[in-house]
């Protein structure tokens, strides 16, 4: 149902209650990956549902946007899988509408251009004769000694020894989350690095063994007209009157036969069953939680990203997709270059983006456009990338509360916060990057809006909390410039 008013409410659009009906309402909150396929996946099952989407576009984080007449993206959104079940939702919504893009990706680091991941004998002979020596002398120590793996310093110089962490890791990883390494959960690098190490990769380079890692794809397909326009093809297919975009919830009220939510404009709506992909802290001010739930979400905490697009008058500027910066004296931790992620346009400038993140708090996050973008065109200056003079204009986009961040504990507080759900609300389905506090790419947000639907018609007994971003793929498969290719 949906009602205008704040008590006593006139009945403006009237949908059946399930007690009348065989099959849920669902509300949905949030139109990034993980949202709008849960909508698509109800509508497929005959079942009615609310999008609700606080942005006037939908795709979340892998959102496209327009700016100075071209399609750009919110940094560098690949997407990848080799989940027959994702890859086939994928394939669907984009509608053979995109192209393969050759993946070119290196980290900068004092003016040098290393391949991510790290390839161990290039990254040795850049460092240098003393350099390299001191790597592997700290390699060996590493093994030697006793270090707590539970962080992601541990564990990383564990892998790599410390003068790599110092080289590779640290700068970027301060930078992204804001905390130091031994604060950092383990998590992260398990996700992110999975099983490579220097001593597999120098194997790999002295024998020849080309087997590869499944962190090391070549190969991606990317939407003609950006990341986000596979969701809003989403969007062409789904129901008008059941899509509120530029529309927050404000309150949600649970009872035993509904859950009644209110949006932003004052008008409010009974369900059976809510997805959410908010931010998780978000969602429990809404809710009549627990004072030890509070408290557990409390110490929860997101980073959010200030994206600092630059037009620049030059079309070669570098060749990656996007470059990690690990070098202390640039603020930025990652620049991406729109020119390389489509092979057919030609373009006579180029746009880049240079990303910065930070906390609420921070000053950088209330900075104004003018020092956002002369911070922009030193950090490239510093960089000997582009020289002042070749700026021709800048823009600023903000994203708050964009990655969820893995600190040391963070676990202990989820998991009070997934049991007081499974407890108590198992009517309310938090999914997504934010929605479950998982740092997912898009093609793990799409696995969980199909299973979120799945949950809620065929099997409650699916457990989307611990749904992890290195699930096991039931099938592997792969996208191609023909489709889908089944191993």
């Amino acid at each position: 149902m949906k009602w205008v008013g704040s008590t006593v409410g006139v009945c403006k659009n009237f949908y059946f209650h399930s007690s009348m009906k065989k099959k849920p309402i669902v509300a949905i909150i949030g139109a990034g990956p993980a949202g709008i396929t849960a909508a698509k996946k109800l509508q497929e099952r005959g079942c009615d549902y609310f999008l609700f989407e606080k942005d006037a576009k939908v795709g979340g984080m892998s959102k496209t946007i327009q700016l100075w007449g071209r399609n750009v993206d919110l940094g560098p959104h690949r997407f990848f899988s080799s989940d027959v079940r994702v890859n086939k939702i994928w394939l669907d919504a984009v509608d053979g509408d995109y192209h393969m893009v050759n993946r070119i990706t290196r980290i900068f680091y004092k003016n040098k251009f290393y391949s991510y991941p790290l390839k161990a004998i290039e990254a040795l002979s850049k460092l240098g004769v003393l350099t390299s020596v001191l790597c592997v002398l700290s390699l060996l120590k590493s093994k030697m000694t006793r270090k707590d793996l539970t962080t992601f310093e541990g564990w990383v110089i564990n892998k790599f020894g410390r003068k790599l962490y110092s080289i590779f890791f640290k700068s970027y990883s301060e930078k992204l989350w804001g905390i130091n390494g031994d604060e950092l959960d383990s998590d992260f690098a398990a996700q992110r690095i999975k099983n490579f190490s220097l001593i597999e990769a120098i194997k790999t380079a002295l024998l020849g063994n080309d087997k590869k890692h499944k962190t090391l794809v070549d190969e991606f397909a990317y939407p003609s007209k950006g990341a986000g326009h596979v969701y809003e093809k989403m969007l062409q297919t789904l129901e008008a009157d059941k899509v509120y975009l530029n529309t927050g919830i404000s309150s949600l009220k649970v009872s035993v036969d509904k859950i009644q939510l209110t949006d932003d404009k004052g008008f409010y709506y009974d369900a059976d069953y809510v997805i959410s992909t908010m931010p998780l802290t978000n969602l429990i001010t809404l809710l009549d939680a627990p004072h030890n739930v509070i408290q557990n979400s409390n110490k929860l905490t997101f980073r959010n990203t200030i994206l600092v697009y630059v037009k620049v008058n030059k079309t070669e500027i570098f060749i990656d997709q996007w470059l990690y910066i690990h070098s202390n004296e640039i603020l930025t931790g990652r620049i991406t270059n729109f020119n390389n992620w489509d092979t057919d346009d030609v373009f006579n400038e180029t746009i880049l983006c240079l990303e910065y993140w930070c906390n609420d708090e921070d000053q950088i996050w209330k900075a104004d456009e003018d020092y956002l973008g002369n911070l922009a065109a030193k950090d490239l200056e510093t960089a000997n990338l582009v020289e002042p003079e070749n700026i021709v204009v800048t823009s600023v986009y903000r994203v708050p509360k964009c990655y969820p961040v893995y600190k040391r504990g963070y676990k202990n507080h989820l998991k009070v916060i997934s049991n007081y759900f499974n407890k108590n609300h198992d009517r309310l389905i938090p999914i997504g990057r934010y929605g479950s506090f998982k740092y997912n790419n898009q093609d793990h947000s799409i696995l969980m809006g199909d299973l979120a639907v799945k949950k809620i018609l065929d099997d409650k007994t699916i457990d989307l909390w611990n749904l992890n971003t290195d699930y096991t793929y039931q099938e592997e498969s792969r996208i191609t410039e023909t489709g889908l290719v089944t191993d």
